[in-house]
């Protein structure tokens, strides 16, 4: 009964963790993607507004990520 009982303990860890870990991760890649989409932004554009394209990649990578 303990064996089963310790093993329980250890899985629901062992989720709370991963679920932790997605969380955590989710937000750090989130906001990778929009610097990497200003640094292109900035290579294509002539005339580079930093606030509009930050606008445009925020819209686009959350829109990109719903999908």
């Amino acid at each position: 009964m303990k064996d089963k009982i310790s093993k329980l303990i250890i899985i629901l860890f062992g989720v709370i963790i991963i679920y932790f870990a997605k969380t955590e991760f989710s937000e750090h890649n989130l906001k990778k993607s929009i610097s990497a989409c200003l640094v292109v932004q900035k290579r294509i554009l002539e005339s580079f507004n930093l606030e509009k394209s930050q606008k445009y990649c925020e819209e686009a990578v959350r829109k990109q990520k719903e999908d």
